[in-house]
């Protein structure tokens, strides 16, 4: 059961997409191994058992597999869509003052800031996160996005998150909510992020009061997303910043462009060189469970299963990248890459002459 229902009308997959993703969904999913992350609360228990794949082609064709319509909280997939924002709100050399873009090779909640300069080392681990969420400029508390508020948020806090979430709504493709009872759970326990924002405001790179700058934060990861929802989120960036199904410009093409550059070095943490060699694409998970990746032009993927690996990462949902990348052609180093969106379309027309992939 989901927290909010979806409002959205669910397109009709065709049977042959479906038949490649669910055998994908059924393939990955013998693997059992890795834990569910004890660091977050969930919208209700997480069946360890649960597990869904997206994909959004940069034209709008959509298509989903498992528990698509399932909902969780977004954790740090939030950032490169804050950092988005970002950088449309505040300008390039503003964000780069404050954040670099360089990949850390350590776990994302590690203390530590780059040497000489005391900035954070990319936007994707959480020093870098919790700067660029002071980086999007506010909105007035009235938006329909932000819900109710609690008594740990200051109005500071209420008008950034109102405008982060209307961001990210408009990524998605229709309103999402904050789950601000999880998050008032997740805050009173965030002592490494308190930690982090006190580094921060030690070394002034921090304007605010720290425990107002991870409250927000806190808030940002406590945004409820499906698995489709992601999908739409990425194929936005993959679309040059504009909604695929809507129309709708939601950050300029220069922002989609330099987030998708910082996720293809910086997005799966001190395991991001393996996937870029493995995978190819520019992506970003959280401990959550899901998994985004983006083909430039062309695709928006997403996965989810709670499962993590020590790096913070889904199990599955490596594999089912793995998977789809390798049978589609998806890697950026390849010398020829399918076209996904005619390749879809060509499994949804029953006339039509193409191979269901059944192996990488």
């Amino acid at each position: 059961m989901t927290r909010f229902e979806d409002d959205r009308e669910q397109p009709e997959d065709a049977s042959s997409v479906s038949e490649y993703l669910n055998h994908v969904l059924a393939e990955c999913g013998e693997d059992t191994s890795g834990e569910i992350s004890e660091d977050i609360p969930a919208p209700g228990a997480t069946d360890p058992a649960l597990h869904a794949l997206a994909l959004v082609t940069a034209d709008g064709s959509e298509y989903g597999a498992g528990d698509d319509e399932h909902y969780f909280t977004i954790q740090s997939i939030s950032k490169p869509f804050v950092y988005a924002l970002a950088l449309d709100d505040s300008g390039l050399e503003r964000v780069h003052e404050s954040v670099g873009t360089e990949p850390s090779g350590e776990a994302f909640n590690e203390l530590s800031l780059e040497g000489g300069t005391g900035r954070p080392l990319n936007p994707m681990i959480n020093a870098g996160a919790i700067v660029t969420h002071q980086l999007v400029n506010p909105q007035p508390t009235d938006s329909k996005n932000n819900g109710q508020h609690t008594t740990s948020q200051s109005p500071d806090v209420q008008t950034r998150t109102a405008r982060i979430v209307e961001g990210l709504s408009a990524f998605a493709g229709r309103d999402l909510k904050v789950d601000h009872e999880l998050a008032e759970d997740e805050y009173s326990k965030d002592y490494r992020n308190l930690a982090i924002a006190h580094m921060l405001k030690t070394h002034d790179v921090l304007a605010t009061e720290p425990e107002e700058a991870v409250r927000g934060y806190t808030d940002q990861c406590c945004v409820l997303v499906t698995v489709r929802d992601l999908a739409r989120m990425a194929a936005t960036l993959a679309n040059n910043g504009v909604h695929p199904e809507t129309g709708e410009r939601v950050v300029s093409e220069g922002a989609a462009r330099r987030t998708l550059s910082v996720m293809a070095t910086c997005g799966m943490y001190d395991g991001s060189g393996r996937w870029l060699a493995r995978i190819g694409i520019p992506a970003k998970s959280g401990i959550s469970g899901g998994i985004i990746g983006v083909l430039p032009g062309q695709v928006g993927l997403a996965s989810f299963a709670p499962r993590l690996d020590d790096e913070g990462n889904s199990i599955q949902g490596v594999e089912m990248f793995a998977r789809l990348c390798a049978d589609l052609g998806l890697h950026l180093m390849a010398s020829e890459r399918r076209d996904v969106a005619q390749w879809l379309k060509d499994l949804s027309d029953d006339s039509a002459e193409a191979e269901i992939p059944t192996g990488g």
